[in-house]
């Protein structure tokens, strides 16, 4: 057996032991139904700024990301931003949902939006949105997983099998020790994320001769790409435009992230902290303290950095490495070719024409240093491996929760004591983790197709927690009508709709992602329309005074005090600016205004243009984040003490122990 794959099996190891001793130290700690679904409410400040980072960049940060830089060049780059719009959406709602978890005693999104709308509808709908946000986005990471391990062992183990094996481990310590456990599991596996990112990515540079001889690189691969833009630059080194008025975006001249496409696939990705699970992130936490400087500094600069320096060099890289053809034929003098002897030979020298296309690029860097130092291909093999199942074990464990508690303790077994909720959340755990398997193994393509509804349905969560965190005005019956109405958007406007219209002999005309904007941006749409509709209709004054219980503690303990309140002007500009120039229409000034794509001697920084304005607008995004979340308290302590009216909502109804 090689070197790499007794390291690999020795780090495997030592990582699976430390996921069951928190497994276990998790399920001796929970007590109470609380203790097992938000851990107590109680996780402390490092704990959250670590573990909800670790959730929000998964293993498509680790493994897809870079490949789709690869394929689509910096155009895809400005997906990069997510570091910065994931925790955008935290900034908005994490510390108000908080205050409202403390106050009365919610342990899920459905119970506190059902108290809050006076509703059992919107209740069984978070839980829809939560299982299509769970099932495929946890299926994905397995799968991943599956395919990575078969890769670095060299086929000794199969796909599937190691799918199903790695994920064995997962579902044991989080059926175990609940979210508590997740939550320390996930400080060690945001380290790991983090360290294999950068570590991969400074093999890849030295690989490939350092900094400057990357730029050369990138320079030359523009000169002979033949897929441009409408303005005839690489559609490696600009974006598209700002949109393009095609039926389906994927077909758009150039590559499909126009400024559009950008902005509204952003929007899709701010649905990770407003899907369901990060609402009982929110909830288990000991105080909003470590709401600030996760997003601030764990996400918006700490992850930012690596993404814009570290994935770039693994994604641009891989083009001097040997992983595309074209790029070694026109200038070998350029290509150091360290992934493959020979153009026809073993190796991978053509990565889009191998069996993993762009999902290879990882795995097959992570190789590099198969001969040189085994231990270190083991040892980033647990990082990609940490990332992957990072997120995919907060999704197991609250969706659990949310069945369990929605659906099983409201609506068949109101009087289930603490120690029943808990194994039916074990079982609901089993039954997240059995779907997605089946799923993976049985069906990849649907998983492929679900898998992108997953982050936009999450985003649908947006007007509900508006109106919950800041606008009163909406009603039980807009929220519901639009949510549903939200998610029907989503699924028609996404590969999965095409798939069902198929299905009945019918092609739906607008195809995926029309006019180059995602499928989020269409089901918000009509979400949102619909919620504004129905609510303008369906006023109630007694509904609004129950609703206005909520909005006037909000108020009473969240408000600007008076010298701030001149700067919320300023904080809405200063969003609206960087929402548009960073990720938007505004992002096309980016392609040329440090330099022509084409001429790298015109390049000011050394680097392509569009590079450095990302880079720039990323700095910028830091200070919008510092701004929202220091500076108008967005995401800080309250000057007043929350005071908890129960402890759980459970005991209004007679939970026993």
């Amino acid at each position: 057996m090689e070197a790499k794959i007794i390291w690999l099996f020795v780090f495997v190891g030592l990582y699976w032991a430390y996921c069951i001793f928190w497994g276990i130290k998790g399920a001796l700690s929970a007590k109470t139904a609380s203790d097992y679904f938000i851990a107590g409410r109680g996780i402390s400040l490092w704990v959250f700024v670590l573990a909800a980072t670790a959730t929000s960049f998964s293993g498509w940060t680790f493994m897809g990301h870079p490949g789709l830089l690869y394929r689509d060049g910096f155009q895809y780059a400005y997906a990069s931003f997510y570091a910065i719009t994931i925790p955008f959406t935290g900034v908005m709602f994490l510390k108000r949902q908080w205050m409202l978890g403390k106050r009365f005693g919610f342990v899920t999104p459905g119970e506190m939006l059902a108290e809050y709308f006076k509703g059992d509808m919107i209740r069984l709908l978070v839980v829809v949105v939560a299982l299509c946000f769970s099932i495929p986005y946890l299926g994905l990471q397995l799968r991943a997983s599956g395919f990575l391990f078969n890769v670095l062992t060299d086929g000794l183990l199969a796909v599937n099998v190691g799918m199903w094996l790695l994920s064995a481990i997962v579902f044991i310590y989080v059926a175990s020790g609940g979210l508590r456990a997740v939550a320390y599991v996930d400080t060690l596996q945001c380290l790991l994320l983090a360290g294999g990112i950068i570590a991969i990515g400074v093999i890849t540079l030295n690989a490939v001769g350092g900094f400057e001889r990357l730029n050369e690189g990138i320079a030359a691969l523009a000169l002979i790409d033949k897929k441009v833009t409408p303005d005839g630059y690489s559609h490696y080194l600009a974006i598209p435009g700002v949109i393009q008025f095609v039926a389906n975006g994927p077909s758009a001249v150039g590559g499909a992230w126009t400024g559009m496409m950008v902005l509204t696939y952003m929007f899709a990705l701010m649905g990770i902290h407003s899907a369901p699970a990060f609402t009982m992130w929110a909830f288990s936490n000991r105080s909003p303290a470590p709401f600030a400087p996760q997003q601030v500094w764990a996400s918006s600069f700490g992850i930012g950095l690596i993404l814009f320096v570290f994935t770039a060099f693994q994604g641009m890289g891989g083009h001097m490495l040997g992983a595309d053809s074209a790029m070694l034929a026109a200038h070998p003098e350029l290509v150091n070719n360290v992934l493959g002897p020979t153009l026809e030979g073993q190796g991978v020298n053509d990565l889009m024409k191998a069996a993993g296309k762009q999902g290879m690029l990882v795995p097959v860097l992570i190789n590099l240093m198969s001969d040189s130092t085994p231990w270190l291909v083991g040892l980033l093999s647990v990082c990609a491996l940490a990332a992957m199942q990072s997120t995919g074990a907060a999704y197991m464990s609250t969706a659990g929760g949310m069945l369990t508690r929605d659906i099983l303790k409201h609506f068949i077994m109101p009087d289930a004591s603490h120690a029943t909720q808990k194994l039916w959340g074990r079982i609901g755990v089993g039954v997240i983790v059995l779907a997605a398997l089946v799923v993976a193994t049985f069906s990849s393509d649907a998983l492929v197709l679900l898998g992108g509804l997953a982050v936009a349905f999450g985003f649908q969560m947006w007007p509900s927690l508006v109106s919950v965190c800041y606008v009163p005005w909406f009603t039980r019956q807009g929220i519901t009508i639009g949510l549903f109405f939200g998610i029907i958007g989503v699924i028609f406007t996404e590969t999965f709709g095409q798939t069902i219209a198929g299905a009945f002999d019918y092609t739906l005309p607008w195809g995926r992602w029309p006019l180059t904007m995602h499928s989020a941006f269409w089901g918000m749409l009509l979400n949102l329309s619909a919620a504004i509709l129905i609510s303008a209709v369906t006023q109630n004054k007694e509904a609004m005074d129950h609703r206005m219980k909520f909005h006037n503690f909000l108020r009473e303990h969240s408000s600007l005090p008076e010298s701030k309140r001149g700067l919320v002007p300023v904080a809405w500009i200063i969003v609206l600016v960087w929402f548009f120039f960073g990720i938007g229409p505004g992002a096309v000034i980016g392609n040329a205004i440090f330099g022509d794509p084409q001429n790298a001697a015109t390049w000011v920084f050394g680097m392509p243009s569009i590079w450095a304005w990302q880079i720039l607008w990323w700095a910028l995004g830091v200070f919008m984040m510092w701004f929202l979340a220091y500076k108008m308290e967005m995401s800080t302590v309250p000057k007043r003490e929350v005071e908890a009216l129960v402890e759980d909502i459970g005991d209004r109804v007679g939970t026993s122990n």
